[in-house]
């Protein structure tokens, strides 16, 4: 998942984005709620993580704009010093899903974001395969079949297939694919991830007449949607 990590203090930034990378995710770190507001408007992230009292806008505010302004719910989680009861309830009650108290053990705050996760995206039963439409992924041999043909992808073009057909009609933007795709390599580049999905629309026709349409999103990125043939 793609973590956003507000906190002012930048060891509690490293301890908390370190932990979380250590299981798997891969974490962006800010230090003003303006800063992480900012990014929200051209980011997508999967978890947020707020500490309460942070420069210029606080916590709180942000999670009231989260839930005022995103399209879409995105779990928040609340880890802050103010551990008292009506604080607790106050915060929860303003939308946020989850809420620790510092200090908090690695191996605590790793449980907490692994089943605040598990709720807001509910994981399914084990698969080999993952199918869309006439379009099928065999997860084990990294293939892809249209329509019962086998069509050859190279292995990051197939995981980008994959990511963009199981966020079918949301927007996703260059960097959230390069983060998830190239796990934040310093050598990959915006045309880079242009040249694969140029390469995946050709390859598997992702076109109005088959049913696809893959588009760019001036200055952000991609997005691929399923239309009916009669909105070609």
């Amino acid at each position: 998942m793609r973590i956003a990590i507000l906190e002012d203090d930048r060891a509690q930034a490293a301890f908390v984005s370190q932990t979380l990378t250590d299981a798997g995710h891969i974490c962006h770190a800010f230090t003003t709620g303006r800063a992480l507001i900012k990014e929200l408007k051209k980011e997508t992230f999967d978890l947020l993580v707020l500490d309460w009292m942070v420069p210029d806008q606080s916590g709180e505010e942000v999670l009231r704009w989260v839930r005022q302004s995103l399209p879409e719910h995105v779990p928040v989680l609340f880890m802050t010093n103010r551990g008292a009861e009506t604080d607790i309830a106050s915060i929860l009650n303003a939308g946020a899903d989850d809420y620790v108290v510092k200090p908090v053990a690695g191996v605590v705050l790793r449980a907490r974001v692994k089943s605040l996760l598990r709720r807001v995206y509910p994981e399914t039963a084990p698969s080999s395969t993952e199918v869309f439409g006439d379009v099928e992924f065999n997860l084990k041999l990294k293939e892809v079949a249209v329509s019962g043909t086998l069509v050859p992808l190279m292995q990051k073009e197939f995981e980008l297939a994959l990511l963009l057909f199981q966020h079918m009609s949301r927007p996703l933007s260059r960097a959230y694919i390069m983060d998830v795709i190239w796990k934040q390599s310093i050598d990959i580049t915006s045309r880079k991830v242009d040249t694969h999905v140029s390469a995946l629309r050709a390859k598997l026709k992702l076109r109005p007449e088959n049913g696809y349409r893959l588009m760019p999103i001036y200055g952000y990125g991609y997005r691929l949607e399923k239309i009916e043939k009669s909105d070609t």
